[in-house]
């Protein structure tokens, strides 16, 4: 066999073996348990590296099956309200910032099929355009604070009461993730027959306003939820814990569904909040 003709052999066995890995990618790939772990991680995180923010397992449920994922947050709208009912999110510790972004202006919601109301409804109304996720927990990037500012993510709230107790809420919500490292947060209006309503749009103005955390540490589970009236108030926030149970007999939405029924129905049954720090 001449020379020439060994060339021509190793170039179609080279050719073969390329082809053959082409087809069967995994063949020569060990097992490693921890490489698998860490892509499956990846995978449930977003741009923030939050991870379950939009994880099925842990949202509440919708009573409209609007619900809309967001990088940072998901929602479920409400069309007939013209706001959301609850807002979700994972508020970590090491995303807690004090990064000062310039406020753009409030947007509809690209991603609500029936289109979010227009920001326009509020002007002149009274009421201030308040979030409901926060856009002082998403300073962490500017596109995440952007995205607090889709008129999805408003309703209208008093202004001595959007700066007053709710401001104080939303601190000590901030205070409490970074104290236990990460919590799940999720926010909303009572939406009722009968309230009052705002603009051409008819945006409802809810009477109370929800606040509910979750924190899960070493496996050890603890709940609190706040029912807020809808006026000024100087009382401290302890006075406004209810159980989770309440909230879900006034709006009809089960929250943390995900959660083992014994775990859940424990938790949601307590309106105890000594294991949290105030």
């Amino acid at each position: 066999m001449n020379k020439k003709s060994i060339i021509y052999i190793l170039i179609a066995v080279i050719l073969a073996i390329a082809y053959f890995l082409n087809k069967n990618p995994n063949v020569f790939k060990a097992e490693n348990n921890d490489n698998k772990i860490l892509v499956e991680t990846k995978k449930s995180e977003n741009k923030s590296g939050n991870s379950a923010i939009s994880g099925e397992e842990m949202l509440p449920t919708s009573t409209t099956g609007a619900v809309v994922f967001h990088d940072n947050y998901s929602l479920s709208y409400n069309e007939k309200y013209e706001q959301a009912e609850w807002v979700f999110y994972e508020l970590k510790n090491r995303n807690v910032s004090n990064n000062n972004f310039q406020r753009p202006y409030f947007i509809f919601d690209p991603k609500v099929k029936t289109q979010s109301a227009d920001y326009r409804n509020y002007k002149n109304s009274g009421y201030d355009r308040g979030h409901l996720c926060p856009a002082g927990d998403m300073k962490f990037s500017k596109e995440a604070f952007d995205e607090t500012f889709y008129t999805s993510n408003i309703s209208p709230q008093k202004n001595d009461f959007n700066g007053g107790v709710w401001n104080r809420l939303e601190q000590k919500t901030r205070y409490w993730s970074q104290k236990y490292n990460d919590i799940y947060v999720v926010t909303g209006g009572i939406l009722t027959e009968g309230l009052e309503t705002i603009g051409r749009e008819k945006v409802a103005v809810p009477k109370y306003f929800y606040k509910i955390l979750m924190d899960e540490t070493d496996g050890e589970f603890k709940m609190i939820a706040f029912l807020v009236p809808h006026e000024s108030s100087k009382k401290p926030l302890y006075e406004f814990v209810v159980s989770v149970d309440e909230i879900e007999k006034l709006t009809g939405i089960d929250f943390f569904p995900g959660l083992p029924d014994t775990i859940e129905n424990e938790l949601e049954q307590r309106s105890d909040y000594k294991s949290w720090s105030f």
